[in-house]
């Protein structure tokens, strides 16, 4: 995310987000486009193998099985000892179950836990909460009573580091078994495949084995002979993986496919259909292993709920093969630049995936003279455009939409407003373009009409004159705001009343926009179109800046519309004065006003808080509405949503 200057100081907010743990780093990007990574000096280090890192922790029901468990948690405890391969002190940490005592007649069984390359030991419980998983699963009765090793088996030999340096080491420091069924081990990633073949080349040493994300280095090692006593001596042999985002997703698919070709009998959890190779899979991977070791009752031994099959490799798109963006069948979508930017420091792509419709600053990666990057799963409409050496960029191959910078993105699937999706050939609406002189110059305007639009109709149709927001133009609410879309959606539904929209532009940051309008555009509309002349059926609604100057239409100029709809003003100048003649004449004559904003928007939420105290006091109907959201179009076509069935 972008943070903007306050003061000393850069801030951003972003929200509400979704209860789980985020981590995050601070970026500074230089003059020279360098960056320089940091974190906030305010808080403590609380990721030793990534110390720019934050972390957050937002608590709710949803992740109540990762969060403190209120009392009676188990201990741990940091663990010192000479590596074999190294020579020197090593160290991991150890989980007990609440309870433990090294003076207990019966051992435990105990379960490894091995960190991937670039990890730390201590990663499992920064940012794995292993703790607090195994916390809760403890309290909630779904462990088995064990002890729980965190470790880095390191690059050099990690079967020597496991068997001879880490595995002696717990055993002479802690009360655990030497029994094969009571021996467990999993990994991430290198760690997954350290696992995978220390207990393929040592069978009989772990009962249990989980591979988070892993990958076997060498998938011929496994013969038919060897898959014969790892089935004897393995109880739970269980894959795990995220989605194609996970670098070894493929890595996975060819471990299971050997694995399964040779004879071993396994499980697999499914692809994850949210989340890569992230700790968000890596949690949730851990939960249901930990919950599965050493229980040999456990009968559901298929794919996790919601997740999917594993059934093939992923192959991404090739260089130069797509037209961006790519849309796959899971929502994944890949964006590529052309060779355009073949010299670019850095290139980034913005859109509006954040949550409520903020933005994020994707960076992309350079594959030869071309710029890539992968998202997903998404779902729905957004809009997005490149960022190239910090200077915005409209996607080259973006033909449709070419006034503003921005381009669309619609994923077909999902939840995501549906109302923004094309609607059926026989159920779109013409959309014109007008070109016209007035105030500002050369000018445009766009012009919306239903499907059955009928220029001899008796009765003229309503008018709605919809506005944009400073810095924004004329087709900025069809290029970016969907508003044809959401008009032809609305109307085929039956939810709108026939009517003609028409989108002005202007420039600057006019304070009142009634002369152009009553001088320039609302002629050339009537010369054109069968529009009423009755303010009655006429109305005006505006976003951010179009707000304000349909604020000041209502107070200014009364009696010339009767609805009125402000999306995210960011502020009012005009006050209504109920003893004027003026203001006597817009509460006459103003049937309804409709108030949209988001929450995060605090101008625009006390800009609408300002306008329905003046409007209800004085006998105007007022609909306001608050929704998550920042000053930008995820707020603003919901506001469009809420405002059209309202009219006439």
């Amino acid at each position: 995310m972008g943070l903007d200057a306050s003061g000393s100081n850069c801030s951003a907010n972003i929200g509400p987000l979704q209860p789980g743990l985020y981590y995050y780093q601070y970026v500074a990007t230089m003059a020279d486009r360098s960056r320089v990574a940091f974190r906030n000096a305010d808080t403590p280090v609380e990721v030793t193998s990534h110390p720019d890192w934050n972390t957050l922790f937002i608590p709710g029901p949803e992740v109540a099985w990762m969060d403190d468990v209120p009392a009676g948690g188990g201990s741990v405890a940091e663990l010192t000892y000479r590596s074999p391969v190294t020579q020197s002190e090593q160290s991991l940490a150890v989980w007990t179950p609440p309870g433990y005592t090294t003076k207990a007649a019966k051992a435990l069984p105990v379960l490894y836990l091995l960190s991937d390359q670039g990890q730390s030991f201590r990663e499992w419980l920064e940012l794995g909460r292993a703790r607090q998983i195994l916390d809760n699963l403890a309290a909630n009765g779904d462990l088995s009573s064990m002890v729980v090793v965190m470790a880095d088996a390191g690059d050099a030999d990690a079967a020597a580091e496991l068997l001879d340096g880490i595995v002696p080491a717990v055993k002479s420091a802690y009360n655990v078994s030497s029994k094969v069924k009571q021996t467990a081990i999993a990994g991430i990633g290198r760690g997954a495949s350290q696992a995978l073949e220390v207990a393929a080349a040592e069978p009989g040493v772990f009962g249990s084995v989980g591979s988070f994300s892993g990958y076997l280095s060498d998938s011929t090692a496994v013969t038919a002979s060897l898959a014969r006593k790892i089935n004897a001596k393995t109880d739970l042999l269980r894959f795990y993986v995220g989605n194609t985002l996970d670098q070894n997703y493929n890595g996975t698919y060819e471990a299971m496919t050997a694995l399964q070709q040779a004879g071993v009998r396994l499980e697999f959890d499914g692809v994850h259909p949210e989340t890569g190779g992230v700790w968000d899979t890596w949690r949730e991977n851990l939960r249901d292993f930990a919950s599965r070791a050493f229980k040999p009752s456990v009968k559901d031994h298929g794919l996790s709920e919601g997740h999917s099959p594993l059934t093939e490799p992923y192959t991404a798109p090739a260089a130069g093969s797509i037209t961006t963006p790519s849309i796959d069948e899971n929502g994944m979508v890949t964006f590529e630049t052309g060779t355009q930017w073949a010299d670019a420091k850095d290139v980034v792509l913005w859109g509006d995936w954040a949550p409520n419709g903020q933005w994020f600053r994707i960076p992309l990666t350079k594959e030869g003279d071309r710029w890539r990057a992968t998202i997903g799963p998404i779902d729905g409409y957004y809009y997005w455009r490149y960022e190239v050496n910090g200077v915005g960029f409209h996607d080259p191959q973006d033909t449709t939409n070419v006034v503003n910078v921005e381009s669309q993105l619609f994923v077909p699937g999902g939840t995501r407003t549906p109302l923004l999706a094309d609607a059926a050939a026989d159920e779109t609406g013409e959309l014109a373009t007008l070109n016209y002189s007035g105030a500002f110059g050369a000018s445009k305007l766009k012009v919306w009409t239903p499907v059955d639009y009928d220029a001899n109709r008796a009765e003229p149709y309503p008018v709605l004159y919809l506005y944009h927001g400073f810095g924004q133009n004329y087709a900025a609410w069809t290029e970016i705001g969907r508003a044809s879309q959401i008009l032809d959606n609305l109307y085929a539904q039956g939810k709108i009343k026939p009517m003609v929209v028409v989108m002005p532009g202007y420039s600057g940051a006019p304070f009142d926009i009634w002369n152009e309008l009553s001088g320039n555009v609302m002629p050339l509309v009537k010369s054109q179109y069968n529009v009423s002349d009755d303010p009655a059926k006429r109305a005006m609604a505006g976003l951010s800046w179009g707000g304000f100057l349909t604020h000041g239409t209502l107070v200014n100029h009364p009696g010339q519309f009767g609805y009125f709809g402000m999306f995210s003003p960011p502020f009012t100048a005009a006050t209504l004065d109920p003893s004027t003649p003026g203001g006597q004449t817009a509460i006459a004559t103003t049937k309804s006003v409709t108030l949209f904003a988001g929450d995060v928007d605090t101008g625009a939420v006390n800009a609408i808080n300002g306008i329905e105290s003046s409007m209800s006091a004085n006998g105007i109907p007022v609909a306001k509405t608050v929704v998550p959201g920042p000053h930008g179009f995820d707020v603003w076509w919901q506001g469009l949503i809420d405002f059209l069935p309202r009219l006439f």
